[in-house]
């Protein structure tokens, strides 16, 4: 989701969500394994009827670095993340990089721009109109929360670990046919549920990968304006 968030729309139209949408969720542990991190370490899980902290939400300013991990791929390659009023933009990797693309949420649409990946030949601009961070954080808002961790880094950071995901059709409980297209476990600041730290993302809006799942991790998360700025090829979006 890309949150900001929509990862990519693939070229055969399906939709790609910064953190949401998943066919089967990998558990925080295996999903450690597989990035070669430790997303967590002490987990206090909350206990029913207990309060939960307030859920993720992306500010409307902000700046960051850190690194974007393709594990399955072998690929890390830089990241940033900016907000400027209320816009947002997500860029991996670069020209010198095997892979290298962004997301935006830009004057309520989503666009999306995949400049290289391994394998793919396409690279056109995808435009979702009537997309904007309000529609993002209410999403943000339906957000359980997994438990308060440890990210085991250095610094080793205090996160809410929550986790968003999508299911096609929303039905109540019982024996109903459901299709899970995709999740986004989402570790935040204890102190700023608007300071973001890490995100997995794993389901079809990450169809370019072959294991379905990539890691944001940020080293810098600033509540700054960033620069957010529209590529050439978006403007005029097939």
């Amino acid at each position: 989701m890309s949150w900001t968030f929509v990862r990519r729309v693939a070229a055969s139209g399906a939709l790609a969500g910064i953190f949401v949408v998943v066919p089967v969720a990998l558990p925080p542990v295996l999903a450690a394994d597989r990035t070669g991190l430790t997303p967590s370490g002490d987990t206090k899980a909350a206990k029913p009827g207990s309060h939960a902290p307030r859920p993720p939400q992306l500010p409307r300013n902000f700046r960051g670095t850190g690194k974007w991990i393709v594990r399955d791929l072998g690929i890390t390659v830089p990241f940033t993340w900016a907000g400027r009023d209320g816009d947002s933009q997500m860029v991996a990797g670069g020209p010198q990089y095997p892979i290298w693309f962004t997301n935006l949420i830009y004057r309520n649409s989503l666009y999306t721009l995949t400049y290289k990946w391994p394998g793919l030949n396409e690279h056109q601009c995808s435009r979702i109109p009537g997309f904007n961070l309000g529609l993002l954080n209410q999403k943000l808002k339906t957000a359980r929360f997994v438990g308060r961790e440890t990210l085991q880094r250095n610094p080793r950071r205090q996160v809410n670990h929550w986790r968003v995901g999508a299911v096609v059709p929303q039905l109540p409980p019982g024996n109903h046919l459901r299709f899970p297209l995709g999740i986004g476990d989402i570790y935040v600041d204890q102190h700023n549920p608007g300071t973001f730290w890490q995100v997995l993302q794993f389901g079809v809006q990450n169809l370019y990968d072959p294991e379905l799942d990539e890691w944001l991790v940020m080293d810098r998360f600033e509540h700054h304006p960033g620069r957010v700025a529209l590529p050439r090829r978006c403007m005029t979006p097939s």
